[in-house]
């Protein structure tokens, strides 16, 4: 009796084995991403993610691919890359407007943007009419400070804009090559942590948006996917949106480490500095949330692309991914 007991004991005891080791070796799915190169929002969360091993906890293997702006746009629209992770909502809009079918799956940022200056003639926005100002032209981040400029009554086609990739940014200031320079978090935040005499101009970004659209949030920046990937892939996307969400809520529990690993070549000023911005959260915006929750504020950002003339229209309702109900 005692022996049969032992064998099936040992059977069990394999079979449980067996059946753990299955799970471990349970391949992992593969994602290709594309972000811009940092500084940027889009590569802010991806090293979280890949140090923390936070795709592979929910099943994922993540291969993040940094491009420049213009070619992010260009390879992501044209289906290279199905996956977006720099997903400014104005581009996404666009590209179903000229009828590549794609999603903004979920936000990760809302808007903030700057105009800084070390010019002592320059007090406002509308001091920068006739002069160089520095900028990524390609971004729809610039694209709503037009829109906020031209709420102040700036004629924004007198702006001679010198235009550079995100990371040139920093160093126009540093060098204080033209007027002023409009950029974004984190790179803000590094420029100052650089060069703390550089001031703010105004934008009144909240007051603004307020009032056109009588919403506060705007959201700005998330993860964007081919409709065909979409529907194909539809049980990997809860995934992804997972390594996301505990890479946000991971790196706002421990801005310092977080700043290590975002601002990792910046010197121990600058990850201070980035720990500082996380920590806050004001300029920052970190704000993960599934696209179909914030419905309302993402179509008011399609409106304020139709009044710039961005957009030569609505963008399919398509373009609002549906998060999977429970």
């Amino acid at each position: 009796m005692f022996s049969s007991r032992m064998n099936a004991l040992k059977v069990f005891l394999l079979a449980a084995l067996a059946a753990s080791s299955n799970a471990i070796a349970q391949p992992l799915d593969k994602v290709q991403i594309v972000v811009f190169g940092p500084p940027s929002l889009g590569a802010f969360l991806p090293p979280v993610i890949k140090s923390q091993k936070l795709d592979e906890k929910n099943g994922l293997s993540i291969d993040f691919q940094q491009r420049p702006p213009t070619a992010y746009t260009a390879q992501f629209n044209s289906g290279e890359f199905k996956v977006g992770g720099s997903a400014a909502l104005l581009t996404v809009g666009l590209a179903d407007r000229r009828g590549v079918k794609v999603a903004y799956l979920f936000n990760l940022f809302d808007y903030w943007g700057a105009v800084i200056t070390s010019r002592p003639d320059v007090k406002s926005l509308k001091d920068l009419e006739g002069k160089e100002v520095a900028a990524a032209r390609a971004t729809t981040n610039f694209r709503i400070f037009e829109w906020l400029a031209g709420r102040q009554g700036v004629d924004v086609s007198k702006l001679k804009v010198v235009n550079t990739a995100p990371p040139g940014l920093v160093g126009y200031a540093l060098a204080d090559r033209a007027a002023a320079v409009q950029l974004w978090e984190p790179a803000y935040t590094v420029l100052k942590a650089k060069k703390p005499a550089v001031r703010m101009l105004d934008l009144k970004i909240e007051e603004s948006w307020n009032k056109f659209t009588g919403t506060n949030s705007m959201p700005y920046l998330g993860v964007a996917a081919h409709l065909d990937w979409a529907k194909a892939n539809a049980a990997l996307i809860p995934k992804l949106y997972a390594a996301y969400k505990q890479a946000a809520d991971w790196t706002a529990a421990h801005p310092d480490d977080a700043a290590k690993l975002i601002q990792a070549k910046g010197t121990p000023e600058d990850q201070k500095a980035i720990a500082g911005l996380i920590r806050a959260n004001d300029r920052l915006g970190m704000h993960v949330a599934w696209a179909s929750s914030m419905r309302k504020e993402i179509e008011s950002v399609y409106s304020v692309g139709e009044f710039i003339k961005f957009l030569d229209g609505a963008p399919s309702a398509e373009t609002i991914y549906q998060a999977p109900t429970k």
